[in-house]
């Protein structure tokens, strides 16, 4: 090598460099689990090298192997796209991107082939050169995460969405072959008792327990989803309208035949259940589930382990059209920036100077109209769009905190909404992102539905505090709330009802209610805002009783322009 170089040192050298970058490459490409391979099409061989040892053997030897005996051990599908770039006649060199799924020793196992098609002069493939990796833990991954989309985490049986899907295709299917298929709601009864009794663990082995039995009792061509907390979907296929009153007694002869057995104890459980034959009562997934609810609430109605067929009535058709009338309404008026606000102020009970301001939302109508918030909130959550309304109101809130830096704002989270976690953290790092106007936030929430998803919302509300902000209970004293879980919850605040304040003068039953929840709100260190107060008379009253703040037309309606509004 050292004459070598002595007679031509250039070309040597240069050699000597190409030889030392093939080996560095060779070790990098094996030090990362890539096995790189040159395949070339005029004697099929294919020519490996990096870590091998990741391909299966009994396909591949270690210097060459035939490309089409590996062709062979693939699906049709793989063999198609290898075979496309093979009879390719393009001049241009393509590019590939194939996963390919093999037989080993080990089981199956996922490669990627990455590389591009080389043409020869002619335009024919000359040769496939790139590499292979392993992919079978991120295929694994994958699957992971599509089936965590199609499932419900808690129970592994459908989740709405996909349920929704499923029976979609089953009422198409229904109608084009002249059948007929049912859907069924089932309600756990009365799941928020036996959350407050044994506690939200022993209501989720409620639920799960629930959801064997059901699925226990179908037959193998029916499908079950979870559609809400305590609220799972059954689809029937191929039924007729007596084999669905059959099937729910027989599923609700399931769900009450026997106690569960949870952690905390015992618990015996029964279920109401809503029905809907289809296509004849519903052409759609989504007039379907809507139908099946009405269903239920009325099997509700009568008290608990009821079941309730839909059947058409003009009254409730009429109801439901309006529903969905007012529910288009909602959606273009999010789509063409029609929600706005109406601002009421809270003034403090001393000073009678505005403390802050509640955003009460308000619909411009395409004629110019106002439509309160009482026209299309109860159509937004029974369809729902209320989590949409919800964000936007948040947003809007958000704004014009950043606007004014003079006013603070009270902005309400909806019922519905208070139950879905994913929206309250996103609520939470809205937020976040917007800190600087954290502590001129107060967010609302109602007492029933802030008690019955207790630890959801209570972290929560921990969170908001963190960041500044302040919370409030509403509507307090029309629910059952404890005084000790408002502590617990630690909210900054509640507003008494204004149901106590409107017969405030002429009731002296309501003014001892008043009064003791004011004191016991003290004893908790928490402020007070009484609603609806209309008169200077109920407004001394209400300050003798030690309230903190009041809010009612007396002090000021709600206005979409209260005059100090920017931008």
């Amino acid at each position: 090598m050292e004459q070598s170089l002595q007679k031509k040192p250039g070309g040597s050298l240069a050699a000597l460099k190409a030889v030392q970058d093939s080996e560095r490459l060779a070790l990098a490409v094996s030090g990362a689990g890539i096995v790189a391979f040159n395949w070339t099409l005029a004697d099929d061989r294919i020519l490996w090298d990096g870590a091998v040892d990741i391909l299966p053997g009994q396909i591949l030897q270690r210097d060459r192997s035939q490309g089409r005996q590996l062709l062979a051990g693939m699906n049709s599908q793989v063999r198609q796209r290898f075979t496309a770039l093979i009879d390719s006649r393009s001049p241009e060199t393509l590019t590939f991107d194939i996963d390919v799924e093999m037989a080993s020793a080990l089981g199956t196992v996922w490669y990627v082939f990455l590389g591009s098609r080389v043409p020869d002069a002619s335009g024919q493939t000359e040769r496939l050169t790139g590499v292979v990796r392993e992919i079978t833990e991120r295929k694994h991954q994958i699957h992971r995460l599509t089936y965590l989309a199609t499932r419900d985490e808690l129970t592994g049986h459908l989740n709405r969405n996909s349920l929704r899907a499923e029976l979609a295709e089953a009422i198409a299917t229904a109608q084009s072959q002249e059948r007929h298929c049912g859907f069924l709601v089932f309600s756990i009864d009365r799941l928020a008792i036996i959350n407050d009794s044994y506690g939200f663990d022993a209501a989720d082995e409620v639920i799960v327990a629930v959801g064997e039995r059901l699925a226990r009792s179908l037959r193998t061509t029916d499908v079950i989803g979870r559609t809400a907390g305590n609220k799972f979907g059954v689809i029937l296929k191929n039924c007729t309208e007596g084999d669905i009153t059959v099937v729910a007694e027989r599923l609700r002869a399931a769900v009450r035949g026997d106690v569960v057995d949870t952690r905390a104890g015992r618990v015996a459980v029964t279920s109401s259940v809503g029905a809907v034959w289809l296509p004849g009562s519903a052409s759609s997934s989504q007039e379907a589930m809507l139908r099946a609810e009405e269903a239920l609430e009325r099997a509700r109605s009568h008290g608990r382990d009821g079941f309730t067929i839909y059947h058409h009535s003009e009254l409730r058709e009429g109801a439901r059209l309006r529903l969905m009338a007012v529910a288009d309404e909602v959606v273009a008026a999010l789509k063409e920036d029609r929600l706005v606000f109406a601002y009421q102020p809270i003034v403090d009970a001393k000073t009678r100077e505005v403390a802050e301001y509640e955003c009460l939302l308000r619909m411009i109508k395409p004629d110019g109209t106002i439509a309160p918030a009482g026209h299309f909130i109860p159509a937004a959550e029974q369809l729902g769009l209320v989590r949409l309304v919800d964000r936007r109101a948040l947003e809007m809130a958000v704004a014009a905190l950043h606007t004014n830096p003079e006013i603070n704002l009270s902005v309400n989270v909806s019922g519905t909404t208070a139950q879905d976690s994913a929206f309250l953290q996103s609520f939470v790092e809205y937020v976040k992102q917007n800190s600087a106007i954290a502590n001129r936030l107060v967010v609302e929430l109602t007492e029933t539905a802030a008690l019955h998803h207790f630890e959801e919302n209570a972290r929560f509300v921990s969170r908001l505090r963190e960041m500044g902000c302040r919370v409030a209970i509403d509507d307090f004293g029309a629910g059952y709330t404890s005084f000790r879980n408002l502590q617990m919850l630690r909210v900054d605040k509640v507003k008494i009802d204004g149901s106590y304040v409107a017969a405030l003068k002429s009731s002296p039953e309501n003014q001892i209610f008043v009064r003791t929840l004011v004191d016991l709100a003290k004893s908790f260190n928490l402020k007070t805002t009484a609603e609806w107060v209309g008169s200077e008379e109920e407004a001394a009253l209400l300050e003798g009783f030690g309230v903190d703040h009041f809010q009612g037309f007396f002090f000021g309606e709600p206005k979409l322009d209260p005059g100090w509004k920017k931008g």
